[in-house]
Order: structure tokens, then sequence, then C-alpha cells
């Protein structure tokens, strides 16, 4: 028995001695660092080309470390099922799945207050280990179409008769599949991702894309093609269509916050944020804060 429980005190200590620690401002500072933990695989936003690190997050996020005046390492942070657990894994609490690495910040993190208050089971604020601070973008759904097939998108309803293309599991997905009872179904197709749809409309195999406007954009901008056209629609009985998109640091690090905001103000004020999505072909529209 003894020898059993001074395993498990052994593991247990082990456990503490491996996991990540939040680190506060000054220590960062020290270090010359800011951790930044961007979305892997998210192109326009965070993404590798040829080994080298590109994306309107990526860019921000350098500019916000040379601010700072310390030097930026990305943490690439594969997307889990929920918006919780890549804060939990990255901001508070770190996962053996992701060598524990903990950054100290995080971009493209919703910046609204009813997920800020959202509660878990127990009533308990299901991220109170964490800040949601500094929006820098506006978001919405947009639908691109190909001209060749399709003379114009007044409403969705055209995609009766059009097929368009998702990524599954999305909310274009779940919207197209269910709105006007569902009469649009059959003619919404499924793919891995927004680029397998857009590149199924290239092909003729669907009319139109429907995804978030900052990959619509993108997308539009890489295949150079003048047929390609942006749709103007609305969106009946989707609900929320428009949100802002921030960033998130852990909780005890407010004074990162501040520093960061100050810095993206800047940034956001002198139209460098601006110049940074029109780079990779994205609209810019500045945040309600800052307007």
């Amino acid at each position: 028995m003894r020898l059993f429980a001074w395993v498990i005190c052994s593991l247990l200590l082990c456990g503490q001695a491996v996991q990540a620690q939040v680190r506060s401002y000054d220590q960062m500072i020290a270090a010359g660092e800011l951790k930044v933990a961007v979305y892997k695989d998210f192109a326009p936003y965070s993404f590798e080309d040829h080994g080298q690190p590109r994306g309107v997050d990526v860019e921000l996020a350098q500019a916000l470390a040379k601010a700072l005046g310390v030097r930026l390492q990305l943490v690439w942070a594969p997307p889990g099922e929920k918006l919780d657990d890549d804060l939990r894994d990255y901001i508070w609490r770190s996962s053996p799945l992701h060598d524990r690495q903990l950054a100290d910040l995080m971009m493209r993190v919703p910046y609204d207050h009813d997920y800020v208050q959202k509660r878990n089971d127990v009533g308990e604020l299901a991220n109170a280990q964490v800040v949601m601070f500094g929006p820098y973008q506006q978001e919405c759904w947009q639908v691109a179409y190909d001209r060749r097939r399709l003379d114009s998108v007044g409403s969705v309803a055209v995609f009766q008769q059009h097929p368009i293309g998702v990524e599954v599991d999305s909310v274009p997905s779940f919207y197209l599949s269910s709105v006007f009872n569902g009469m649009l179904r059959t003619k919404t197709h499924h793919y891995p991702g927004v680029s397998q749809a857009f590149n199924a409309m290239q092909a003729g195999e669907v009319d139109a894309v429907m995804a978030m406007r900052g990959e619509i954009d993108w997308q539009v901008h890489e295949a150079a093609d003048p047929q390609l056209a942006l749709a103007e629609n609305a969106y009946p009985n989707m609900g929320k269509q428009r949100w802002e998109i921030g960033m998130a640091v852990h909780e005890s690090n407010r004074q990162l916050a501040y520093a960061v905001e100050e810095a993206l103000e800047g940034l956001i004020r002198d139209g460098s944020v601006k110049t940074v999505y029109a780079h990779y072909g994205l609209r810019y529209e500045v945040p309600e804060m800052y307007q």
C-alpha cells in the first residue's frame, strides 16, 4: 500500500510539474516574446504557405508584437469541437494533446456579451478564466455565385432550382437545410471545407457557395475570375447574421489585454488593419467600438 501511495503521489507531482503556467505581462516582456494562438489551416486568417505563416490574424499578431516591443511566437491551434475547448486548451488550462502549450493571447474569439455570460450545467460562467476583448473585425455571412449559371441572387429562394455548396456541419449548412421548411435541402451540397465547396462551384457542380464573408472574399480574390460575383441578399429567419471578432487572454492577465487593446486601436485608426485585410482581398469594416 505504501508503494502504491508513493506511485500515485509521484504521478500527481509529475502532472503538476508539466502543467503549463500562465505567464504574467512582466514575464512575457522579460522573455521578449508574445505567444499567440491562431487556428491551423484556416485561410485567409492563419495558414502556412510553403512553410511560411500567412494570414490576416498572423500579420495582425506580428503587428501587435512589434507594438509591444517583443517577437512573435505562433501557437498553431487545431480547432476543437467547441470554442470553449479551444479557450481551455490554449488560454487557461492547457492540454496534453497539444503539448501543454499555453498562449498569452488567442485570436479570432467572438466579441459577444451573450457568449461571455454563457453558463455551464451548474450555473457557473463557462469561461470565467478568460477575458474576451479587443474587437478587430466585423464578420457576416456571404454568398458567391457564378454568373455563367446564375443571373443574380435576389434571395436564397433561388436555391430551390440552383445547387449551392456549403461546409458540412456549418451554420450555412444547417440554415439552408432547414429554411422554408426544408425546401432548399436537396439543392444544398455539403463539402469538407469552404475551399472544396468553392472548387466545386468552379467545376460546375454547384452554382453558388455560402460561407463567412472573409472566406468567400479570399476565395474570390484567389480565383481572379470576373464571372464570380458576390450576392447582396438577406437571410430570413437565420438569427444573428453579423458579429464581431476579438481576442482572449487569461483572466489574470488583464494588463496584457490593456496593452494589446491600446496597440490595436492605433493600428485600426492609422489604417494598418485595413491594409492587412486588403492584402488578402478582404473587405474591412471597423468594429463599432472604434467608429
